[in-house]
């Protein structure tokens, strides 16, 4: 038996992670993370969602504490987040919240508190290897969340359990209906946590200062103005606010500027890409599978230093991003796109 540290977000998937942690005898204590808002908030980690996690605790007999780290969250997700924007990146909140908070924070309270694992209820597995322990698709490949994982090194891997990983969605909710938990049917958050009912658009009009620029194409000739780039991203096609007759895309934003160029389908293409904070459990083979969505399909590709060259030409990556490199199901590690 094991003392295990789960994190309870108040939905269905880390419930039943709970749930079956406790099946298997192990000493399990349930931990909500306080991060962001109050009555007013959205996404996972609202008032709501903590209440939920509490009585699915006490439901199942398990201890459970909040852990504030409202602080820490701003400084190392929000204020990166706002920053990325407003240099024209396209940043991803939740894989910095799993680096900095869920696999930073909470493992380092965990080996204080001297937990021998911390559990979520990612849709992930870990696979032990000649290497070691390794990173994995889920079972549920429609659900798999390796891509939001993929900074995970054998370290934090060896300490780590994904026990819905195993499972189909539909299975984590009829285990959920079977223990009658209040979460089986509860909506899946697709929401960044600390964006309100404002949208993305209010939540950065209200950090970084309006700064009108200009939408160009590839020649240089003016489309149009807009009111700031952090309403832009490389690849967007809807809401430019141009029309010139046929689709166009965005496909670069000079910050500096404050610039959007706009081009066609074809000017997104590109054939490599440089990384910055490569980082992972494993070295990725040659040739590699290649992940720049959190649900695209894997690309082929291989990594030359800090680049990867794609085996064909790719719609480009925003900055700011996550490309995950992966070894069949297996996530050798990823970097977050520099250029």
């Amino acid at each position: 038996m094991a003392r295990v540290m789960v994190m309870m977000s108040g939905g269905v998937d880390s419930s039943v992670a709970a749930a079956l942690l406790r099946d298997q005898g192990h000493d399990v204590t349930g931990v909500t993370l306080k991060l962001w808002g109050g009555e007013s908030d959205s996404g996972c980690c609202s008032v709501a969602d903590v209440e939920d996690a509490r009585r699915v605790a006490a439901q199942l007999g398990l201890p459970h504490y909040v852990f504030n780290f409202s602080d820490a969250f701003e400084a190392d997700v929000v204020d990166p987040y706002v920053d990325a924007y407003a240099a024209g990146e396209t940043p991803n909140p939740c894989v910095e919240c799993n680096r900095s908070m869920k696999f930073g924070r909470v493992l380092e309270r965990a080996r204080q508190l001297d937990y021998d694992f911390i559990a979520t209820g990612h849709h992930a597995r870990v696979i032990e290897t000649d290497e070691g322990p390794a990173l994995a698709r889920a079972v549920d490949l429609a659900k798999d969340q390796s891509y939001v994982l993929y900074m995970l090194g054998s370290e934090e891997l060896a300490r780590t359990l994904f026990p819905v990983g195993e499972l189909t969605k539909a299975d984590v909710r009829e285990r959920a209906r079977a223990l009658g938990l209040r979460t089986a049917e509860k909506r899946e958050s697709m929401d960044v946590c600390f964006i309100t009912r404002g949208g993305r658009e209010a939540f950065l009009g209200a950090r970084i200062p309006r700064r009108a620029g200009t939408i160009i194409d590839d020649q240089g000739a003016v489309l149009g103005a807009h009111d700031g780039i952090d309403a832009f991203t490389i690849g967007q096609r809807r809401g430019l606010g141009v029309a010139v007759g046929e689709r166009r895309y965005v496909t670069d934003i000079a910050a500096g500027t404050g610039t959007v160029m706009v081009g066609t389908r074809d000017a997104l293409l590109q054939e490599s890409l440089r990384l910055r904070d490569v980082r992972g459990s494993r070295t990725p083979p040659r040739p590699m599978l290649v992940q720049f969505r959190a649900h695209g399909t894997p690309v082929a590709a291989t990594l030359d230093g800090d680049d990867v060259v794609f085996a064909s030409p790719q719609p480009r990556v925003s900055p700011g991003q996550v490309v995950a490199f992966y070894d069949g199901d297996v996530c050798c590690g990823g970097g977050i796109v520099a250029e």
